[in-house]
Order: C-alpha cells, then sequence, then structure tokens
C-alpha cells in the first residue's frame, strides 16, 4: 500500500511533473465544479468507494458537482449528507485543483476538510463509506494524483494546482502548498 508525507510528496519534485504540460491554463474554463469532503478525527479519516460517477470503483473522500447557484462549501455540506448521512460542521476549504481530461472535460474541485458533523453514518447508492487509519490510507486505490496533494491538506496546508489525465494516468501535474489557507 503506498503511503504518503510531505517528504515524499511535495518536495520529491512532486511540485510539478517532469513533462511539459498539454494545456494553455491561462485559459482553463471548467465544465464543473466539485468538490471532496475529508472527515477527520484524530487518527482517522472518512473515505467512501464510490459506487457510480466520475470515479466509480475509486476511493476518495465524499463530495460532488456543483449545482446551479450553490457555492463549494454549500455543496460540501450537502453531498457530503447525500452520500454518507453525515452533516459537516463549519468545512474548512483548504484549495482548489484544476483537472483536464484528455477527451477535452475540465473539472475544478474545491477541496474541504472537517472535524466535526452531525448524522449518523450510513451506506447510500453513490458510496460505501468506511473509517480509514490515517497512516494507511489506499493510495493505490485513488485516482493517482491524490498522493500528491492528500498529505498536506491532512497537514493543514492548502493546495491548489492543475492536473492533466489520460484515462486514470496522470501525465502533468503542477502543484503549490501555502501554510496560510488562503491558496486560490
Amino acid at each position: 500500500m503506498k503511503r504518503a508525507s510531505l517528504e515524499t510528496s511535495f518536495p520529491r519534485s512532486l511540485a510539478k511533473s517532469a513533462t511539459s504540460s498539454p494545456l494553455d491554463w491561462s485559459s482553463y474554463r471548467p465544465d464543473d465544479t466539485a468538490v471532496l469532503c475529508f472527515l477527520r478525527k484524530p487518527g482517522w479519516l472518512l473515505l467512501i468507494r464510490k459506487k457510480r460517477g466520475l470515479g466509480a470503483g475509486k476511493i476518495n473522500g465524499p463530495g460532488g458537482k456543483t449545482e446551479p447557484g450553490e457555492t463549494p462549501r454549500d455543496t460540501a455540506i450537502r453531498e457530503t449528507r447525500e452520500e454518507v448521512g453525515l452533516i459537516p460542521s463549519e468545512p474548512r476549504h483548504q484549495g482548489a485543483l484544476r483537472f483536464a481530461f484528455a477527451d477535452g472535460y475540465r473539472l475544478e474541485v474545491h477541496i474541504f476538510t472537517a472535524t466535526s458533523w452531525e448524522g449518523s453514518l450510513c451506506e447510500t447508492d453513490e458510496a460505501l463509506p468506511f473509517w480509514c487509519p490515517q497512516e494507511e490510507i489506499p493510495y493505490t486505490e485513488m485516482w493517482e494524483d491524490d498522493i500528491l496533494w492528500l498529505p498536506a491538506v491532512l497537514e493543514g496546508k492548502s493546495v491548489e494546482g492543475e492536473m492533466f489525465l489520460r484515462g486514470d494516468s496522470l501525465e502533468f501535474w503542477d502543484l503549490r502548498c501555502s501554510d496560510d489557507h488562503q491558496v486560490g
């Protein structure tokens, strides 16, 4: 199982891939905006195995697309409730990642964390939730980019960046990390 810490993620030239970007990111416009919301308790992280949609079969945090008129924060609360039955209290914005796929699809994903919530954890048609020890995050079953930025988020840092994927394969990335929680 792949594990990451900041030592194995951001510094290892992880900030930027060795390949050049196939896109001009200055003209990037997302087709959709989405969120991921990672619920945390000491030493543990709530993850889901996604059952349908983009990333079906993969492990990630609860999340989904923003609806018209909805803020990313509102989306984090709604999607977490819909996918796992929990309502995060005061989700904390920890950055945004811009994704471009080889088929032309563009997705901007806002990252949130929360340490308090209400409700009862439950499986839904969209997700199978489970608590994972933070030292045992199953990165090999997640999107390839998660190991690059999630360790920094779990250390309380904010991230922003661009990623280019061909199918499930990450071909380009450019990441920035900040302690000020105002990235983006």
